[in-house]
């Protein structure tokens, strides 16, 4: 059989046909007619075998995916198989010895396959023997390759891939063969210690390395090298974590390889035998493979990234197996800033009290979102403040942002002409206002203290009477106000239901089966904030008015690269020109009095803020849900505090904010504004003022 390994200095070439012959006879002598041989099995997979050629040369692994901030700073990893690629030059010589010794001595002169052990393995196969592998390197690599990289995605294809028959080994063979002849024996060996698995999710040299031994792969000793080796066989079996005295003995019997293979001499196998495991503790020490393991001013924005560039038409397997490196807009100073701002206005494990915070920067080209933090943090240990859901992106504030929504109210009515900054606007204590299509008599509001009646739509701004604007809604009509909400930034929230979650038409109800764009057609309760919303989209309302009335979409990606630094293009809505900017500017001017004269001043005086701002805050009627929705100087914010535990109750204020029946409960200007002025006094200090657009007099008084 050894001289079969070479015909025409080809030894590949020739080892496949002498595998051929060899799996004729057993074939035709075990399995059927004579005149079952060496061609016809060969012609059998030769099909198959083609077309998986093919797909090893164009599938890459999967390797890990590495979110940063914008300066590069990694932030999280995301990935199905943790692997570091390595090149052969970057291997230790110790690793590349061990693995030839334990698993193909023969490796350097064989073409590809092991005529030898397949005569050997397939003899004791065919008459009843325990089934034997006698797989090469080359073998071994085509098999790993396909069910780790070509069919990880497909159980059935991994069954093929790994069940013991002749015509699998045949397959292998072939394809180890045209591998053998068309790469060089370091690189083959390379591109095997890429692709094989190191237990869990540490595939690859490279990452074995360093979850193991917190090294890299061109550093490995022999002990190490030797334990590596061993394990590729069953990561399982010789896990040194699991099974610490298996991965021992195996380990040793791969150090006593070496020696026989020459690769180490037997005066040094002693000592190296002698090491102890050597892995690092609490291993193998990998890191997350998903946004959970952002710090904690990172994991928010990290999930909306990646939730983004999925609707962007990137899959969720693409983005862990891809290997990108995706810089995004996270500002680290302003992320960091606004997470201690939140912290210290409710612990992070303070009892069903969570509170959200946004900064998204405007622009007539393109709104990037700076951070996204709450004191809660991105995990899934409820008893440590952590979360699952991302709270700041999603319409998970299912209590509402409360009178904030009255922003909505007053752009549609500078729109629509019915009432300009000035107008003024009918104020009683109390009003009961009809309901268009509803069999009710009418929808009563109460205002919360007494206001002047009437009250210019600037002075209602600033001070959020309820009649007034509950009356304004209902001269504007439903359907403008509900397209404004839409247009300056409530895309998402709006296709929500009245639960922050996906319409669900089985239900019946329409609270549920429909979108909050439907469901509040008829609902003079839009202007008062008590429905689900995104704090993401609040602050990126913000960022539309300042933005002259340009809404783009809140963008939390600078850039995509692939695996080998090639730009990769992130499809994107357009910016869209949602309302004039005479209107924008008006309602800026408008908005610029809560922080001065309205319902955030007093905490204002307290922080000793003094910039021009604009500002708008929401408490809904039981206090479940504060807000403040504001901006300045190029940082459009919202903060949101709200009850988020399994029993909602009234939120107080105090060191820390906390759940009660405190009889005062808490308000967007006592609880949520404090942390943006605490946050903005921070990243502004020494920052010259930026003044507030004046208004247009053309949307000073009703046109209609």
């Amino acid at each position: 059989m050894a001289n079969l390994g070479s015909v025409n200095g080809r030894p590949g070439v020739a080892s496949f046909a002498g595998l051929c012959v060899l799996a004729g006879i057993l074939v035709a002598g075990t399995m059927a007619p004579a005149a079952i041989g060496a061609g016809l099995l060969s012609n059998q997979v030769s099909d198959s075998v083609d077309a998986i050629s093919a797909q090893l040369a164009a599938a890459d692994p999967p390797l890990t995916t590495t979110v940063t901030d914008r300066d590069g700073t990694p932030i999280a990893t995301l990935y199905a198989q943790y692997r570091l690629p390595v090149t052969a030059a970057g291997i230790a010589t110790t690793m590349k010895a061990a693995i030839v010794a334990v698993e193909d001595r023969r490796f350097y002169t064989e073409g590809g396959v092991d005529l030898q052990g397949m005569l050997r393995a397939a003899v004791n196969d065919s008459t009843g023997g325990a089934l034997q592998g006698a797989s090469t390197i080359p073998q071994q690599y085509v098999k790993n390759y396909l069910i780790n990289v070509v069919d990880r995605t497909n159980p059935l294809a991994q069954q093929v891939d790994r069940e013991d028959s002749i015509a699998r080994k045949l397959r292998e063979a072939k394809m180890a063969v045209q591998l053998n002849d068309t790469m060089s024996k370091d690189d083959l060996l390379a591109a095997y210690l890429n692709v094989v698995e190191f237990s869990g999710t540490v595939y690859g040299v490279g990452s074995a390395a360093k979850a193991y031994f917190g090294t890299t792969a061109d550093k490995l000793t022999v002990p190490q090298a030797a334990l590596l080796a061993g394990m590729v066989n069953n990561p399982s079996i010789y896990n040194p974590y699991t099974h610490a005295a298996k991965a021992l003995q195996r380990r040793n019997l791969v150090i006593d390889d070496m020696v026989t293979n020459g690769s180490i001499p037997a005066s040094y196998a002693a000592t190296a035998k002698a090491a102890p495991l050597g892995v690092l503790p609490n291993g193998p020490v990998a890191p997350f493979s998903t946004c959970m393991g952002a710090a904690p001013d990172a994991g928010f924005f990290c999930a909306y990234a990646e939730s983004y560039l999925v609707h962007a038409g990137f899959t969720a397997d693409q983005l862990a197996t891809g290997g990108y490196t995706v810089k995004t807009t996270l500002d680290p100073r302003v992320s960091q800033v606004a997470k201690d701002s939140v912290d210290a206005n409710v612990p992070t494990t303070q009892d069903g009290v969570a509170n959200t915070f946004a900064v998204v920067q405007p622009g007539a080209t393109g709104h990037q979102v700076l951070a996204m933090v709450a004191n809660r943090n991105y995990g899934t240990d409820p008893a440590q403040g952590e979360t699952s859901t991302d709270i700041v992106a999603d319409a998970s504030n299912e209590f509402g942002a409360g009178s904030s929504f009255k922003i909505f109210t007053s752009a549609a009515a500078l729109v629509t002409g019915k009432a300009g900054l000035q107008t003024p606007l009918p104020n009683p204590d109390s009003q009961c206002f009809p309901v268009p299509d509803s069999h009710a008599a009418c929808y009563t509001v109460h205002n919360d203290g007494h206001y002047a009646d009437p009250i210019s739509l600037a002075d209602g701004l600033a001070t959020s009477p309820n009649v007034a604007f509950v009356g304004l809604e209902s001269q504007v009509g439903m359907p403008a106000v509900l397209d404004m909400a839409y247009k300056l930034g409530l895309r998402n929230t709006l296709a929500t239901n009245d639960a922050g979650a996906a319409p669900n038409p089985a239900s019946g109800n329409p609270q549920y089966s429909e979108p909050q764009s439907k469901y509040f057609q008829n609902l003079l309760s839009f202007t008062l904030g008590n429905s689900p919303v995104s704090p993401l989209e609040m602050a990126n309302v913000s960022a539309t008015l300042m933005s002259g009335g340009v809404w783009c979409p809140p963008n939390p990606i600078l850039s995509v690269t692939d695996r080998n630094g090639n730009a990769v293009p992130v499809a994107q809505q357009a910016c869209e020109q949602v309302i004039p900017t005479g209107v924008a500017n008006t309602l800026e001017a408008g908005l610029s009095k809560d922080t001065t004269s309205g319902t955030s001043a007093q905490a204002a005086h307290a922080a000793g803020w003094t910039r021009p701002d604009i500002g708008k805050t929401g408490t809904t009627q039981q206090s479940e849900s504060v807000a403040f929705v504001g901006g300045v100087d190029g940082y459009a914010v919202s903060s949101m505090v709200f009850a988020d535990g399994p029993h909602p109750r009234e939120i107080c204020p105090g060191t820390p904010v906390h759940l009660g029946n405190c009889g005062h409960g808490a308000f967007g200007g006592t609880v949520a504004a404090p942390p943006y002025f605490h946050a903005m006094s921070q990243l502004l200090a020494g920052v010259p003022d930026q003044p507030i657009p004046g208004p247009d007099p053309a949307y000073l008084t009703a046109r209609n």
